[in-house]
């Protein structure tokens, strides 16, 4: 049984699409025209943001789960703002 080659949203690569895309791969790509792609969560600003974990009491992490259910939003969004008055009085 021959193997079924897939695109990646899952359709079946016919032996016609395939030498398509062989063929315009032997052609070369105009990487001028390449789209860069970025990975990962945007920004919060500025350059990177900075990632910091922590361990809390089951407690509290409940108490903040919790919390970000009652307003619909996310967890590091209550501990940014949170974070933030603690920091600020």
């Amino acid at each position: 049984m021959a193997s079924v080659n897939r695109t990646k949203t899952g359709a079946v690569l016919t032996s016609e699409m395939e030498e398509v895309l062989a063929d315009e791969s032997e052609a070369g790509y105009n990487l001028d025209l390449a789209r860069s792609v970025r990975t990962g969560r945007p920004s919060l600003g500025r350059g990177v943001s900075p990632r910091i974990d922590l361990r809390v009491e089951p407690e509290l992490a409940e108490s903040l789960h919790r919390r970000a259910n009652e307003e619909h939003r996310s967890v590091s969004a209550v501990a940014r703002d949170a974070l933030r008055r603690y920091l600020a009085s």
